[in-house]
């Protein structure tokens, strides 16, 4: 037997398999007369048409190596009968068409992904859930406007341009909505079809209906050439994962797999892009997932998965512990619960003090107050109602409750204590999502209170609705510089990311536990359902900085109502005192420290819907009179 017949004999992988001038193709059909056209791809013009036989068939896959191929200068297609069908399992299609531009079959004509690239000494970073700060972005959205100040707008390249800034602002881990191949408007040949979206499938659209987000079935094992600056989509990709890397970044890729994918195809096209392109992760969307055999899936144990669910016990068994815990719960319990506190909403303290704290067990948990549904941060506190009129839905797309609050007034406001709410509303939201003890994600521009004017819902939206205005970095430096004092603060105290959860006790014997919470009076908090205020104290104790020493205890003083309320700190070991970090009422300093009173309890008046924030310091000795400090 020949190297070319074991090639032959050798259907999987499924995609084409070039070895020099030879190439393996794999097509599934259920016709008897089906084969390959092979193209150049200068001028399009047709070389060989050449049938599967018999003999190729192995069930309802052909497979047939085909000698004497320029992997640079051929594409091919598939045929069924007097049909051409592209091949679902193309790694690269190397015709350009411009975004949104309608295409043809004929346009759709696969090229070869030979893999070669210089990767150099590429890594995978494999960020621990507890040090992850996660950010999600349109690949097109990210940087199209002409604010963005990049060279290739709107592609993988430009996302590259911006990494200097993702680091500064504290981004460990990138979020990619549907960057694989898809149709953004629908074949020509398609007459009409049903658009979905993760909210459902929307009544029948016509042609020519933009899908911008791209939740659809695609062409999953080619990056998107239409986000791609250069020819060369596949190189460009994994420019941007090197690139990544260097820093110590991650890129994580949403998959969105529709009910009529085959789930036996779901590992190999994960394992392709991890093998392929260095991915570190995947976000899983779809119906019907085979999640429990992707969660232990042995090529996937270093690659982070999320998905809105995992059974670890079931997974793991009650012995086995994951050697990279990588499985990610992303869900959007923590969503809802957080905005309607954040509102002011009533019997809602129980479940925000839970999830706050809630790690799961073998797992991470991926919490966000925004993504790439729903309203933004911005509009979360300037919109009661969704508004999108725009998308042509006469405004029932999208969710009709978002658990926001216009701050008093719909839609932009001149009054200045609306537009001061606001900003203070922002932030306490900031702080919710960099205080909690799990792994925080932002979509793109909330940092700097980007908005999509009252829009939850851009899914047709390739303007500047959906795209990132970058002059609102300027324009609201206020806030992207408290997201940036936040990052510090939560990467300088190792007790707001631990490795697990907190578990309210005094397991080192040290007289504090780990996690304690507190209301009008120290140890007691208030828990009633009418209550919105609550002191969360920290023992640095139980989390160590890297040179070993023990963290500093922190005190979180919360207050949602629209009163302001009196909250008591525990008194801390001798030589220690309480002293202001920052406040979403007062910004930073410490003006505002403590004095004790008469009842030997720290107290402190906490403004309405503000955050106030203490850490342990020192106290500092008190020079004896006539002596000279040295």
């Amino acid at each position: 037997m020949t190297e070319n017949d074991n090639l032959q004999m050798k259907p999987y992988p499924m995609n084409d398999r070039a070895e020099g001038e030879r190439v393996c193709f794999s097509f599934v059909s259920r016709t008897a007369s089906c084969g390959i056209m092979l193209y150049d791809r200068g001028t399009g013009r047709l070389l060989k048409k050449i049938p599967f036989t018999e003999k190729d068939r192995t069930g309802y896959v052909y497979c047939r190596t085909v000698e004497n191929i320029d992997v640079k200068t051929n594409t091919y297609l598939f045929y069924e009968e007097d049909r051409l069908v592209p091949d679902e399992r193309a790694k690269v299609f190397p015709q350009r068409t411009g975004y949104g531009r309608e295409r043809s079959i004929a346009d759709l004509k696969a090229g070869f992904d030979t893999g070669e690239f210089d990767w150099g000494e590429d890594c995978f970073p494999r960020i621990p859930y507890s040090q992850m700060i996660g950010y999600c972005l349109h690949v097109r959205g990210f940087t199209r406007h002409a604010s963005s100040g990049v060279r290739d707008r709107g592609t993988f390249s430009g996302i590259r341009e911006k990494i200097p800034y993702l680091k500064e602002i504290g981004v460990t881990t990138l979020e990619l909505q549907p960057a694989y191949e898809f149709m953004e408007v629908p074949l020509k040949e398609e007459q009409r079809l049903p658009l979905m979206t993760p909210f459902g499938i929307m009544e029948e659209t016509s042609a020519g209906r933009l899908n911008y987000w791209g939740y659809k079935r695609g062409y999953y094992y080619a990056p998107k050439a239409a986000y791609a600056a250069a020819e060369d989509a596949p190189r460009e990709f994994r420019e941007l994962v090197r690139a990544l890397h260097e820093e110590r970044m991650e890129l994580v890729m949403q998959f969105y797999f529709p009910g009529d994918v085959n789930q036996n195809e779901i590992a190999p096209i994960l394992h392709y892009w991890v093998k392929a392109y260095h991915v570190d992760g995947f976000h899983l969307l779809g119906e019907n997932l085979p999640i429990d055999l992707l969660a232990s899936d042995d090529l996937l144990a270093d690659t982070k998965l999320w998905y809105c669910h995992f059974d670890t016990a079931r997974i793991y068994g009650k012995a086995e512990q994951p050697l990279y815990p990588h499985l990610g719960e992303y869900n959007d319990t923590w969503y809802y619960e957080m905005r309607k506190f954040l509102k002011g909403d009533g019997n809602m303290l129980g479940s925000v003090l839970y999830h706050m704290r809630h790690i799961p067990e073998k797992a991470g948990d991926i919490h966000y107050l925004t993504n790439y549904f729903g309203l933004t941060l911005a509009d979360m506190v300037s919109y009661d109602y969704k508004h999108n009129e725009i998308n042509g839905e006469e405004n029932r797309d999208g969710n009709d409750y978002n658990a926001s609050w216009n701050c008093g007034e719909e839609g932009t406001s001149r009054r200045q204590s609306v537009k001061k709410l606001r900003i203070k509303q922002m932030k306490n939201a900031m702080c919710l999502l960099l205080l909690s003890q799990s792994a925080p994600l932002i979509f793109m521009g909330d940092e700097f209170a980007n908005s999509q004017k009252g829009n939850n819902n851009p899914y047709c939206q390739d303007n500047a609705v959906a795209w990132l205005d970058w002059k609102d970095a300027k324009k609201n430096a206020e806030m992207l510089e408290f997201w940036k004092l936040l990052i510090a603060f939560r990467h300088r105290h190792p007790i707001l990311h631990p490795d697990r959860e907190l578990r309210l006790m005094d397991y080192l014997a040290c007289g504090y536990p780990d996690l304690s919470y507190h209301g009008k009076y120290a140890w007691q908090p208030q828990t009633e359902n009418g209550c919105r205020h609550v002191g969360i104290m920290l023992c640095g104790k139980y989390a160590k900085f890297g040179s070993g020493s023990d963290d500093t205890f922190l005190y979180i003083a919360m207050n949602m109502h629209w009163e302001s309320h009196k909250l008591a700190l525990p008194r801390l070991p001798k030589g220690m005192k309480w002293e202001a970090a920052f406040s979403t009422e007062n910004g930073i300093g410490t003006k505002t420290d403590l004095r004790e009173e008469e009842n030997s309890e720290w107290q402190r008046n906490i403004a309405p819907r503000s955050i106030q924030v203490y850490v342990s310091v020192p106290v500092k000795e008190k020079k004896a009179r006539g002596t000279v400090e040295k």
